[in-house]
């Protein structure tokens, strides 16, 4: 089985990162390539930087699909899930984002779940991924901890400190699970487990899990309504060309 784990901005140390916690998750006989854009958002922190994302995403499943050997599955790895209705359209394999999938696995590890994420200005596109997943019940919390995204890149303790701070407070609110909220966060969700008490989980490896799951039972994106293949075809977008110039972090 084949996993493509997509970091849709360029940091090429955040991909190395995320694609170590990917394959830590990911059983014997699934092969993770870790991919992410040669051009775009540095790092995914606003409005615009998800709409680059969101077409970076789609230029590189397009390409895995129209390449030798298509992925079984792939995993947006960003906690904005950014471009994953684009994707769904495009591939009949399973397409999962962190975001969705750390949500649903939380809600199946305790009644209610606090998600812990980096700026206050992504704040609200984590509530309205909390209603689109038809979460608002599970989750009783959102904070931001004011680190960027790029801090993220090599974990110092002073992030460590914060991200273990706001998550004890989540768990003294009332959340029986904690959620990272950015795949940077990926290395830290053991730390985090032991030291805050409640489980903790990272997007990424829930998604890796969820989509390997999806491969063995079979199950893909239904092509009969909504993700159905775009009418003009499943052309990739007209973008600056990313494929050729793309470090597969194998």
């Amino acid at each position: 089985m084949r996993i493509l784990l997509i970091n849709p901005n360029t940091s090429r140390a955040m991909t190395a990162k995320i694609a170590d916690a990917a394959r830590g998750v990911a059983g014997p006989d699934v092969v993770v390539d870790a991919v992410c854009p040669a051009v775009g958002a540095s790092a995914i922190e606003s409005h615009v930087d998800e709409v680059a994302a969101a077409a970076a995403v789609v230029e590189l499943v397009a390409a895995d699909r129209d390449g030798a050997s298509p992925a079984d599955a792939y995993v947006i790895a960003c906690f904005g899930d950014p471009g994953l209705d684009a994707a769904r359209e495009l591939v009949d394999a399973p397409v999962v984002g962190i975001a969705e999938a750390a949500m649903h696995l939380a809600a199946v590890s305790g009644r209610h779940f606090g998600v812990v994420t980096t700026l206050s200005r992504t704040l609200g596109r984590a509530h309205d991924l909390v209603a689109r997943y038809g979460m608002e019940r599970a989750c009783v919390s959102l904070a931001a901890t004011g680190i960027p995204v790029l801090d993220l890149e090599e974990t110092g303790s002073l992030a460590v400190e914060t991200i273990a701070s706001h998550s004890a407070d989540a768990a003294a609110g009332g959340a029986d699970v904690i959620v990272l909220g950015c795949a940077g966060m990926a290395d830290l969700c053991a730390e985090l487990t032991a030291r805050v008490g409640v489980p903790v989980v990272d997007g990424v490896a829930a998604a890796v899990g969820m989509a390997s799951g999806m491969v063995r039972m079979g199950l893909g994106t239904s092509k009969r309504d909504e993700y159905a293949l775009p009418a003009r075809g499943a052309a990739a977008p007209t973008l600056p060309p990313q494929a050729a110039n793309l470090e597969v972090f194998a």
